[in-house]
């Protein structure tokens, strides 16, 4: 039964145009972000290499596939949710939009195997989201730019990777990103629970993220007990596994705390739900 809800879902996903805008726009910023390389890429280079300059001398090219990919996941992974949350947001609200909600609920199937059919089909579309992420920003960039060692660029320091000890790099980070965005689906599929439109979820979703975003980054005391408990400052810990070497620890515990938050706000949606007044 959860099998064919879970296909039922999908089918009412695939059917709305709201969901082919996020596969629009990360083609298209993939696309720019590959274009804008490809011409002024050592321009961008030189820019970035200003801090550097003084300790470093580099030689050979430095723009290849990994790093590209790197630079738009840098770029891309940070508005994804937005994307996200189009879906994710609409999962409940928009049932009750339509009226549906009600009929949902009273059929013989229990409100929690519902629940979970909707949860699970939006984690699809975020897991086909993110896959298509990794074939235009990756295999594209490889196939415009071609492979080479990878060049990480930082403040203070430069890490140089392999060409052969990248690609698992990037499988596990693509992994961590989907549990990260799973995190931003349970959250709007929570928040969809409470509105009669999938504007409010969507809208709330973001501004839940961006004010999570700047309590991770402000430095003041007061938020720095709070810091390490906000799904957002875990979020972007794919960037761990292109450190040398990778803080294995590090990386578990923000995929654990991510888990966590994915749990609680699926569950409180499953619990809420079961006491619901379908009526009212």
């Amino acid at each position: 039964m959860l099998l064919r809800l879970v296909r039922l879902e999908l089918f009412k996903i695939a059917r709305k145009p709201r969901t082919y805008i996020a596969f629009g726009a990360i083609l298209a910023i993939v696309l720019l972000l590959q274009l804008a390389l490809y011409k002024d890429g050592e321009t961008y280079l030189r820019f970035a290499l200003q801090s550097l300059e003084g300790s470093f001398g580099i030689t050979g090219t430095i723009i290849n596939g990994y790093f590209v990919c790197f630079v738009i996941l840098q770029t891309l992974l940070v508005h994804v949710p937005l994307l996200i949350a189009l879906v994710a947001g609409d999962s409940i609200a928009g049932e009750a939009n339509m009226g549906t909600l009600r009929l949902l609920f009273s059929r013989p199937v229990s409100r929690s195997t519902v629940l979970l059919g909707k949860f699970i089909a939006a984690l699809l579309y975020t897991l086909g989201l993110l896959v298509f992420m990794a074939v235009a920003a990756l295999f594209g960039s490889l196939l415009l730019f071609g492979p080479g060692d990878l060049i990480i660029l930082k403040s203070d320091m430069i890490v140089i990777l392999d060409s052969g000890d990248v690609m698992w790099r990037y499988a596990s980070a693509f992994g961590f990103a989907f549990l990260a965005m799973s995190t931003v689906a349970a959250l709007a599929f929570f928040l969809s629970l409470f509105a009669e439109n999938s504007i409010g979820p969507i809208i709330a979703t973001m501004a839940v993220v961006i004010v999570c975003t700047i309590l991770t980054t402000m430095d003041i005391p007061m938020f720095n007990a709070l810091k390490p408990w906000l799904f957002t400052n875990h979020m972007l810990n794919w960037k761990g596994f292109f450190e040398r070497p990778p803080d294995g620890a590090e990386i578990a515990r923000s995929a654990a705390l991510l888990a966590a938050h994915i749990v609680v706000f699926v569950g409180a949606t499953l619990l809420i739900a079961r006491k619901k007044d379908i009526l009212s």
